[in-house]
């Protein structure tokens, strides 16, 4: 990713569009103090520079069925870069495994899981998790609630 100088126009675009994806470019412009067209300008600007990512709908994973979240935390075997690569390579191929982060210390990987209930959830661990290769040991942390979830980065403004 290339580096990108931000001026407080860009940093309100970013911060507005993080907040809501669904925004209007006008909307967006109104908001920014700028015109439309060199407002969709800099989004396609941002967008090339790797800074905006992607765009999705945040889903009820509740009414979606899925009732349990764990927070597993892996420990590897091995921590040669093919062994680490090959596990996330592993777990991309998991539809219930929402987020991966590799992480410095006792635990290698803490994993983000969801599962419709329990029972699958251990079923998911049984099979696949813990039988992966140079998987050692897993300790699994059930969510309770969520207190705050606010994805992306604080934006400066001003």
């Amino acid at each position: 990713m290339r580096h990108v100088k931000l001026d407080k126009i860009d940093r309100r675009i970013l911060r507005d569009l993080q907040e809501d994806g669904r925004m209007t470019n006008v909307e967006l412009a109104r908001r920014a103090g700028i015109s439309a067209p060199p407002c969709l300008r800099r989004v396609r600007a941002l967008e090339e520079a790797g800074l905006i990512r992607g765009y999705h709908a945040e889903v009820n994973s509740e009414a979606l069925g899925f009732g349990v979240t764990v927070f597993a935390q892996v420990g590897l075997s091995s921590q040669a870069e093919p062994d680490l690569k090959a596990f996330e390579d592993l777990i991309a191929t998991w539809p219930e495994v929402r987020e991966a982060n590799m992480l410095a210390g006792e635990t290698d990987f803490v994993l983000k899981i969801v599962a419709e209930d329990w029972d699958n959830y251990q079923r998911f661990l049984t099979t696949r998790l813990t039988a992966a290769p140079n998987v050692s040991h897993v300790k699994s942390a059930l969510a309770i609630r969520t207190s705050k979830y606010q994805p992306g980065v604080p934006i400066d403004v001003d």
